[in-house]
């Protein structure tokens, strides 16, 4: 780092207004305002978003140029003749960003402690001095020359400034990266994935609509497309899942719901351990002897399903208190689904204390129609079946066993699971990426993650994030895995990084947990609100930059970071499908 960044050929002006917010600066000359080479660098003295330096008593300043004007006077007296022939004195606006030891210019101070005093010196800032603070932020003391850099770009006035930052500063508290359609959020999604990758780190992309598949056939990439060669294993989805699915109403169908799920819970156990029983099998029923204190009786399972029609509730009831654990499990569904419905029909029948009536409870039965045509909408449906594993007709793979395989691998670095094959009915998108959000978080919470952390991306993430399940009979139900992850897995090391081109649509108490945004050009005024509102460092001034960014330009800004900077983010090697078709 340049130790005198105070050097009088960088020389533009002087302080002569010094308020809280900001301070005022005098050019001398108008001269000073216009772009030179020095040493082979070529500088802009006087742009709007520039970068200066200024010169305090104890202190050294990096502020950014807001506003240039002319006094009233030379104003009116403004020609292109006189511009040429004539001195001018121009001001301008000033907003501090941060405060330097000016014996340590390394040693940064994000409050500010002190301003510049009237007079004060201010010098175009070099892209050698601003660039060496780029690399430290949100880096420790003594990890600084050590940790991991991003090459993100460089800033917009000066191609010279590299903008390269620490891994750490950018996932460690979480990032989101938004902008309106083709301001280049998905070059920059790619361009963060490739810094992991290059530097061996771990990411997991939820691709909702398969633009980056162009990452498909590289060594260092494994790809899941679910509902075509993988799927996501409906014994790992939870109670709460199956009831989004299969939507049942609150106070007549989850009841019977609950119930024929713990029935087919109780008939998998006992099929899994049938050789702990005597049994009689004939055809597709299998009879259990079971030890009662009415002595042994019968249960009966037929095609998978306990059969209560007339038998005794004794044997079910042993079996249940035996295997409680699991059937009273809510995190898993350890059952054959298939049978769901069938045994929805056999739970049709009343409880006399100690048998199941002969006679069919018409009024449950008529009351489970619409749930039975549900499920057996679901459960036969071709991509449904794809989706959760309901009937595995091909090579399809267990996405769950693949997550793992990928994590333990020490050449893989990029898992993309794309959701473009996987339709928008029934709310499958959102199930499913709620599912695997959940899976990590609970890897997350039992420390897998703590040696190598892993950054997972999710691309349009307004549509699976805290999205709200309801309708005029079903309760409403919240997906919210994500929301969880953004709040307590940074210190597991599960790291999120959402796209999204409408962070209004991103629940506040995700948005809140977010330390780093990378903000494309966004001109939806909720849009910005919502981005003031979750960042510390957004301030009017920066967000006033936002609707006028070019495509692939952007401000960054976030806990870490001691002052926002725009940049040109530099265009990724491997370029997502995400152009705009020709007319």
């Amino acid at each position: 780092m340049d130790k005198n960044p105070f050097n009088l050929d960088y020389f533009i002006g002087y302080i002569n207004q010094v308020l809280p917010q900001y301070v005022k600066i005098h050019f001398p000359s108008s001269i000073l305002l216009k772009t030179f080479t020095f040493k082979g660098e070529r500088l802009n003295g006087g742009l709007v978003g520039t970068f200066v330096v200024i010169e305090g008593e104890k202190f050294g300043f990096i502020g950014k140029i807001l506003e240039l004007s002319l006094p009233e006077k030379e104003r009116l007296e403004l020609s292109e003749k006189s511009f040429q022939n004539k001195e001018f004195h121009p001001t301008g606006k000033i907003e501090i960003l941060l405060s330097f030891d000016l014996f340590e210019p390394s040693k940064i101070d994000k409050g500010l402690n002190s301003l510049p005093t009237i007079g004060a010196k201010v010098f175009v800032c070099t892209s050698d001095f601003i660039k060496d603070y780029f690399k430290s932020f949100g880096v420790k003391k003594e990890q600084i020359g050590l940790a991991p850099l991003i090459d993100l770009g460089c800033l917009t006035y000066d191609k010279s400034a590299l903008v390269e930052i620490s891994q750490q500063a950018m996932f460690g508290r979480h990032c989101a990266v938004v902008g309106t359609t083709g301001g280049g959020k998905s070059y920059t999604t790619s361009r963060l994935i490739e810094g992991i990758v290059s530097n061996k780190g771990k990411a997991i992309l939820i691709d909702a609509t398969g633009e980056y598949s162009s990452h498909d056939p590289k060594d260092y990439a494994n790809t899941l497309i679910l509902s075509v060669n993988s799927y996501f294993p409906y014994s790992k989805l939870t109670l709460g899942d199956l009831f989004v699915l299969f939507r049942p109403s609150g106070q007549v169908q989850q009841p019977i719901l609950i119930e024929a799920i713990k029935s087919l819970k109780i008939a998998h156990c006992l099929l899994r351990d049938k050789k702990d029983y005597i049994t009689t099998e004939a055809g597709n029923t299998v009879t259990y002897k079971i030890n009662t204190k009415l002595g042994e009786k019968d249960l009966i399972i037929e095609n998978g399903c306990i059969k209560k029609q007339g038998n005794a509730i004794a044997p079910f009831k042993m079996a249940y208190f035996k295997y409680v654990d699991e059937v009273e499990d809510i995190t898993k569904s350890e059952f054959d689904i298939n049978n769901l419905s069938r045994q929805i029909i056999n739970e049709c029948y009343y409880d006399n204390g100690d048998v199941w009536a002969t006679k069919q409870d018409e009024r449950n039965f008529s009351n489970s129609t619409s749930l039975l045509m549900r499920i057996n909408n679901i459960l036969n449906d071709d991509s449904f079946k794809k989706m959760f594993g309901f009937k595995i007709v091909g090579s399809e793979v267990d996405i769950v066993s693949e997550l793992n395989t990928f994590l333990a691998n020490d050449k893989k670095f990029l898992l993309r699971i794309g959701f473009e094959k996987v339709p928008f009915n029934f709310q499958a998108r959102e199930i499913l990426a709620n599912s695997i959000g959940k899976y990590l978080l609970n890897q997350s919470r039992n420390g897998n993650f703590k040696a190598k952390p892993v950054v997972l991306f999710v691309d349009e993430a307004h549509q699976f994030l805290n999205k709200n399940v309801k309708d005029e009979y079903f309760e409403m139900t919240e997906l919210n895995s994500f929301d969880s992850i953004a709040k307590e897995c940074r210190k597991y090391g599960l790291f999120l990084c959402i796209a999204t081109q409408m962070p209004r649509d991103i629940p506040t108490g995700t948005l809140s947990q977010i330390g780093t945004f990378i903000v494309h050009r966004l001109i939806n005024h909720f849009d910005k609100e919502a981005i003031a509102n979750a960042s510390s460092s957004a301030n009017k001034n920066s967000l006033d930059f936002l609707p006028i960014l070019g495509s692939g330009e952007a401000i960054l800004m976030g806990v870490d970071f001691p002052m926002p900077v725009i940049l040109k983010i530099n265009k990724p090697n491997i370029l997502p499908d995400s152009a705009t078709p020709q007319f």
